[in-house]
């Protein structure tokens, strides 16, 4: 009885500049707009449609709730709904860097997420009953992950 991951798809999802919000009851909101982007895996590729989000609350701490919504298309022309839900954490110094579009090595950082996807097309049924995780790195402009299946 255990668990195991398998690759599933790498990732990139590009962004716009961030909005910030301001200091809300729940800490720094920012709102990260997606613009495209793409993913490929053996079972799941094709590109990420714009028009995304990362709703994101950067805490006292700065770590990072991540909360995104975006639509993929695969390459077989099928739309899947995914949403992520995550965390990134780091030290102040490492975090500033992140901060200021500065190129960081992911090792330097936690950022993990969750993913869970919804579609209707027959050949990807399987991802509603299916559960990702996935290890990410953030660029100036982009977000760059690996998504695991967990079996």
């Amino acid at each position: 009885m255990g668990l195991e991951l398998t690759p599933l798809a790498a990732f990139r999802v590009e962004l716009d500049p961030i909005l910030e919000l301001g200091d809300s009851p729940w800490g720094r909101r920012r709102i990260i707009n997606i613009t495209g982007g793409s993913f490929e895996g053996p079972r799941l590729s094709g590109e990420i449609l714009p028009g995304g989000a990362d709703w994101q609350v950067v805490h006292h701490d700065a770590s990072a709730s991540i909360d995104t919504r975006y639509t993929l298309r695969t390459h077989d022309d099928a739309l899947v709904y995914l949403q992520t839900t995550g965390i990134r954490h780091g030290p102040p110094e490492v975090m500033a860097r992140l901060a200021r579009g500065e190129e960081v090595n992911p090792a330097e950082y936690y950022f993990r997420l969750f993913c869970r996807f919804e579609t209707g097309a027959p050949a990807y049924r399987w991802l509603n009953r299916s559960l990702a995780v996935a290890s990410g790195m953030r660029t100036s402009n982009a977000v760059l992950y690996d998504a695991y299946e967990v079996r």
